[in-house]
């Protein structure tokens, strides 16, 4: 259902429930994302598994659905021959199968439309480490086409997502300004301070007075590094709390393979509700059945 209210009004009124990782529920339906692209290639490929997948979080009682552009930029499109007009329309495309999968829910359905940090377009795992050697205006530079094609396709917000330092984030905001789309800034992060090592606390303040700025957290992360987290972003910026912890499982960049267990638990949202969360998902390696057990968490369901 096309929702009526904005994503902000819905939030102030009570906890939204996001999807969960995107790539992971791809994989279960057979997709091969090995490739620079990731699940951005199927944009181009095979753009019906993404709308199944969309679709797949939509049936666990998913409100907001995150695009599947985390991985798509102009300039890793281009490395594959698309031209700049065709990569534009790729981005429309992730807008377009988002809202037309939440189409088919009974309640309203938003839409946040994924901006990844540079390390996500570079594919070498430098997005969980920041410190690329850029400044924050060469970063802007990079980030506002994406921004500008992505808040031209009509999305409820714009997911800037698994942000590793507070250089990228400065720069996020920066590139979003005047865009007529609201934000949400959210950091991945180790314990109380970002990927780059930075103190989350002076991380988040970045994004206190920012009016567009419409949730402030942290995805992509250990479930029990998002706890604390939760309770610094609320009281740091005053403002709703975005949350979307991976599994608990660790990826092994090397063996290109998760280790470990996953310790994500669905009942972690009453703490994160009580501290301030408003929108609260899943990241990488959590799925429909996560999500689905998060709405009856949440009182959603």
């Amino acid at each position: 259902m096309t929702p009526d209210r904005t994503l902000a009004a819905a939030t102030a009124e009570g906890p939204l429930v996001l999807d969960g990782g995107l790539s992971n529920q791809l994989r279960a339906q057979g997709c091969d994302l090995s490739g620079a692209l990731w699940s951005a290639r199927l944009l181009a490929d095979d753009p019906q598994q993404i709308e199944a997948a969309h679709s797949a979080y939509v049936r666990a009682g998913a409100q907001v659905l995150i695009t599947a552009s985390y991985q798509a930029t102009f300039e890793g499109f281009a490395r594959r021959g698309v031209e700049r007009e065709e990569a534009a329309g790729l981005l429309a495309r992730s807008v377009e199968l988002a809202r037309s999968a939440g189409a088919s829910a009974e309640w309203e359905v938003w839409v946040a439309a994924s901006v990844g940090p540079y390390g996500a377009m570079l594919a070498d795992g430098s997005e969980y480490r920041g410190r690329y050697g850029l400044s924050v205006r060469e970063l802007e530079r990079f980030h506002r086409p994406r921004i500008e094609a992505l808040a031209a396709a009509g999305p409820d917000a714009l997911a800037l997502e698994t942000v590793p330092d507070m250089d990228e984030a400065e720069a996020l905001l920066r590139a979003a300004e005047g865009c007529g789309v609201p934000v949400w800034l959210s950091y991945s992060i180790t314990g109380e301070r970002t990927r780059a090592g930075q103190e989350l606390a002076q991380a988040f303040a970045l994004a206190a007075g920012r009016d567009e700025v419409i949730a402030v957290g942290v995805n992509c992360c250990e479930p029990g590094d998002a706890d604390r987290a939760v309770e610094l972003a609320a009281a740091v910026t005053g403002k709703p709390v975005v949350v979307y912890p991976n599994s608990g499982e660790r990826w092994d960049d090397a063996a290109r393979e998760w280790r470990g267990r996953a310790t994500y638990d669905p009942a972690r949202v009453r703490d994160w509700l009580a501290a301030g969360a408003r929108l609260v998902g899943g990241c990488c390696r959590v799925g429909p059945r996560e999500i689905a057990e998060l709405t009856r968490w949440t009182g959603t369901a």
